[in-house]
């Protein structure tokens, strides 16, 4: 059985290069200025793949709450939509026939407003969005299934989220946006009290609004920071040099960074190399 990785950090367009999800399968559309603050990609994905052949997907956690309309074999009921809380854990999937979609990752911070609960309700968890939004979901998928092209379906799923969202963003997802920024741009080194008192709140407070906004721990959107800037690190060296690695993004030495690799991606740093861009033959197992 055929394994391969797909990941996309914040500043990928599409993907990251060490995906080997084949590239003319996804396609990005730009999200307008109004939405941006809330959305942060949308994607269409198209693929067949041979009868009888199953492929494993691996996809590396990058923090996002996502919508994902699943266009491919609809029942008579309509496409499936579900929402997929924030995960620190790989989600691992299996693949064959047919496969057709559009997924929207949502900015950290914009969870709540968008679904009408606390975010951290549904971190690694799947649930039919229908659940949230109630009969209007099936309309709208069912008009974007009717949509002639993936670029029609976006416009439609684009123009559904701003009509939910046509409010300005809270004080409250302002600030847990902010302060997610901070954490991602500081590699996870920010400590919950530096955070609390960059965005003038206090720690608990904070970590509620974690919770509420981003769906993640204050601890586990550090973890996921610093194990993302561990991978820029990675795509700019042609051998990583693992224990260099390991104290520039962050890392005690270079085994927490292997323990960390494991915890959050299911793979050693050697194996995720080898199953994606395949640049080293060292080792951190």
């Amino acid at each position: 059985m055929k394994e391969r990785l797909f990941l996309r950090l914040a500043d990928d367009s599409t993907c990251g290069p060490e995906t080997t999800v084949p590239a003319a399968t996804l396609r990005a559309f730009p999200v307008s200025a109004p939405l941006r603050g809330h959305v942060s990609q949308v994607l269409a994905y198209r693929e067949t793949l041979p009868a009888g052949e199953t492929v494993t997907e691996r996809v590396l956690p990058d923090g996002a709450v996502r919508l994902m309309f699943d266009f491919a074999d609809s029942p008579a009921s309509g496409p499936a939509v579900r929402v997929a809380g924030a995960s620190t854990s790989p989600t691992v999937l299996q693949l064959s026939g047919r496969i057709e979609g559009l997924s929207v990752a949502l900015q950290p911070g914009a969870a709540a407003a968008l679904l009408g609960l606390p975010a951290g309700e549904i971190e690694g968890q799947a649930l039919p969005l229908q659940a949230l939004w109630g009969t209007e979901v099936s309309t709208l998928a069912a008009r974007m299934a009717e949509a002639g092209s993936d670029a029609a379906r976006a416009a439609l799923l684009i123009a559904a989220l701003r009509r939910r969202l046509a409010r300005d963003a809270s004080l409250h997802q302002q600030r847990a946006h902010h302060a997610a920024r901070l954490v991602a741009g500081a590699q996870g080194r920010l400590s919950l009290r530096q955070a609390a008192a960059a965005v003038n709140v206090g720690e608990r407070r904070l970590q509620q609004l974690f919770f509420e906004h981003v769906g993640l721990s204050f601890r586990a959107w550090a973890r996921l920071s610093r194990l993302h800037a561990c991978l820029r690190l990675i795509r700019q060296q042609a051998a990583p040099a693992w224990a260099e690695v390991a104290v520039d993004a962050g890392f005690y030495d270079q085994a927490h960074l292997a323990n960390e690799f494991r915890a959050l991606c299911g793979l050693s740093p050697t194996l995720f190399l080898r199953r994606g861009i395949a640049q080293s033959s060292k080792t951190c197992d």
